[in-house]
């Protein structure tokens, strides 16, 4: 699929959330649907299987292995994240989903077997004792949940053929070919992300932090820009072998005795990380749809192409749209929606 240019994609997508359903189905995908969504024994629909390219192989090299945390409060996102890669990819068929959960809710796993019985996935149990009395209380509590801090983790959890891994959280969309992120040259960083280097960097720790020299120091000789957690590649065994968990929970427990940032997982990474990744373009993490951490304001998107739609921040898109108070762009979020009743129906 060739990615649209701003205006193009967005009006794009804005045509999928309002207009009927043949636009629906030739609008967003280039391959075909096979079949259309069925009720099953949750309250989400059943996803069309989608065969998009013409040739896909089937060797384990050309497997991309995708990493989600799996939480009954954000399953919705997490399957409209979940039909969105597989609609936009060239060979969804070489997709194999890595899904990290804490505490064991069978039907999560109902859900996600009656609504992809055709996925390619495993499942990990995060044992939540690994973070215990390392999480510091942050400026909001969903930021505080163990499985947030999960993704520290994921090389220690992951199988040794596991080489690279993409993590996404469930409050977001894929566009575009997500095998165009996929295949990025790490060029030997042990991660890739989009960075923001506009951003106030300084506003991710507190005035203690930066009063302190020898803890400000730990930037010397870089220059730390922010980039956001939740789209993220990463090479696992260069992240094994350069021993990035124990420097992530230094910092985290260092931050119980001196409070030196507010927002959860982000700091700890930046602290190790911030200048020393492997940047992306802007059009991978279309972030902060959400609004801000405290209120959740409605925000509108960033000029320039996009390829990944992000409703990080207080917001989710699901929940504005159930409560009929919903911001533009969670219009944009609407059409990879499957719970309940369709809105719309999936045609060839």
């Amino acid at each position: 699929m060739v990615a649209l240019p701003f205006l193009g994609r967005l009006s794009f997508l804005l045509l999928i959330a309002t207009t009927t359903t043949t636009a629906f189905a030739i609008g967003i995908h280039h391959g075909s649907i096979i079949r259309k969504p069925s009720s099953g024994v949750s309250n989400f629909r059943e996803a069309p299987e989608f065969r998009n390219g013409d040739v896909c192989g089937t060797n384990a090299s050309e497997r991309i292995h995708i990493a989600m945390t799996l939480d009954v409060n954000y399953l919705r996102g997490t399957m409209a994240a979940v039909l969105s890669v597989l609609m936009h990819s060239t060979c969804p068929e070489n997709t194999e989903f890595h899904f990290l959960w804490g505490k064991y809710e069978p039907e999560v796993l109902v859900s996600i077997n009656s609504t992809f019985p055709y996925l390619n996935f495993r499942l990990y149990h995060f044992d939540s004792d690994r973070v215990r009395g390392k999480i510091s209380r942050s400026i909001r509590q969903a930021l505080d949940q163990p499985l947030n801090y999960a993704r520290i983790y994921l090389a220690d959890m992951l199988p040794p053929d596991v080489k690279r891994v993409l993590y996404l959280d469930s409050d977001l969309v894929v566009v575009d070919d997500i095998v165009k992120l996929w295949e990025v040259d790490l060029e030997g960083k042990v991660l890739a992300a989009p960075e923001y280097c506009h951003a106030n960097f300084t506003k991710y720790f507190t005035d203690l932090f930066w009063s302190d020299k020898e803890l400000s120091s730990t930037f010397n000789g870089r220059k730390p820009c922010y980039f956001n957690t939740g789209v993220m590649v990463v090479d696992v065994d260069k992240w094994r072998q350069g021993g990035y968990t124990p420097k992530v929970e230094k910092w985290m427990a260092l931050q119980k005795q001196k409070r030196i940032y507010t927002l959860g997982s982000l700091p700890p990474f930046l602290l190790v990380l911030a200048g020393n990744i492997k940047a992306v373009h802007h059009r991978w993490n279309q972030h902060g749809l959400g609004g801000d951490n405290l209120e959740g304001k409605c925000r509108s998107l960033h000029p320039g192409p996009i390829s990944l739609l992000h409703w990080s921040g207080k917001g989710k898109p699901w929940l504005r749209l159930d409560s009929r108070k919903p911001c533009a762009v969670d219009h944009l979020w609407a059409p990879y929606d499957l719970y309940g009743s369709p809105d719309h129906s999936l045609e060839e």
